[in-house]
């Protein structure tokens, strides 16, 4: 039987995805300048001493978005554990209540999706006050909706099964049943959507940023470098132009990822017994 071919999708994403995480992985050890350093002209052009120029404070460019590359992704993945720990939660105790209590809880998730993400995490960042920790929580919350009506419509699928049935019917408990039939036949499918959210956890901190609701000062952020250059964009484009370009190689990739996994699944998914 030939052997498929791994989808170029795939090659792309992990080309992406392995640039931006190095970039991130460096910057734990090495920048070529340190953040607060303005020894650098305003606005310079790129050269030997500054290889993407400085921005209008003269800060290292390629410095700053180092950093927050790093940010990106630590946020991004803080952001989505939160969102499938609250969202498999959730979604699970929707999927073991009584008819009228979970139609109540889907009805629930549904005016949650409703609502756009940043717009979502955006009312809880300006509720709870500007910090980094803030914007983590925000966007978990705001994603957990998301992963809570996958999982409870995946659960309920699961539970119309025999093999579900069969566990039930012989006295299993409802906990052991969650973790020994229902998660590991619906984690599949969920690894599809986590991607997904972490692409859109990332896009969300770098808006919330932009729009000063973000990651505060003097942290580095992808959305605030963009921000804080779009006044000189015409003369100094990279300061905004390189920090998009990050965001859109992280997202692209994720988003590419996601896509991989949904083909493999459904070339060769099914629910095991």
């Amino acid at each position: 039987m030939a052997r498929k071919k791994t989808p170029v999708r795939l090659y792309v994403a992990v080309v992406l995805l392995l640039i931006t995480l190095t970039v991130a992985l460096v910057s734990f050890f090495w920048t070529p300048y340190r953040l607060d350093d303005t020894s650098g002209g305003r606005l310079e052009a790129p050269g030997a001493a500054h290889i993407f120029g400085t921005d209008r404070l003269g800060r290292d460019l390629a410095s700053y978005v180092m950093v927050g590359t790093r940010i990106a992704y630590s946020i991004g993945l803080s952001a989505t554990m939160i969102a499938v720990v609250l969202g498999i939660t959730i979604g699970i105790l929707a999927a073991w209540l009584p008819q009228w209590a979970d139609n109540a809880a889907s009805s629930f998730l549904d005016v949650l999706i409703a609502f756009p993400t940043l717009l979502l995490a955006m009312l809880i960042g300006a509720a709870q006050g500007r910090s980094t920790w803030t914007a983590v929580v925000s966007i978990g919350i705001a994603c957990s909706a998301i992963i809570a009506r996958l999982t409870r419509i995946l659960a309920k699928q699961i539970m119309s099964k025999q093999f579900f049935i069969s566990a039930k019917t012989s006295g299993t408990g409802n906990f052991a049943i969650t973790f020994i039939h229902i998660l590991p036949n619906i984690w599949q499918v969920l690894s599809v959507n986590i991607a997904v959210v972490f692409g859109v956890s990332i896009l969300a901190e770098a808006s919330l940023s932009y729009l000063g609701l973000g990651v505060p000062p003097p942290n580095a952020s992808l959305g605030r470098l963009m921000q804080e250059a779009q006044s000189t964009v015409l003369t100094a484009p990279l300061g905004a132009v390189l920090p998009g370009i990050v965001i859109v190689m992280i997202v692209t990739g994720l988003n590419l990822l996601a896509d991989a996994i949904r083909d493999k699944l459904d070339s060769g998914g099914g629910i095991s017994q």
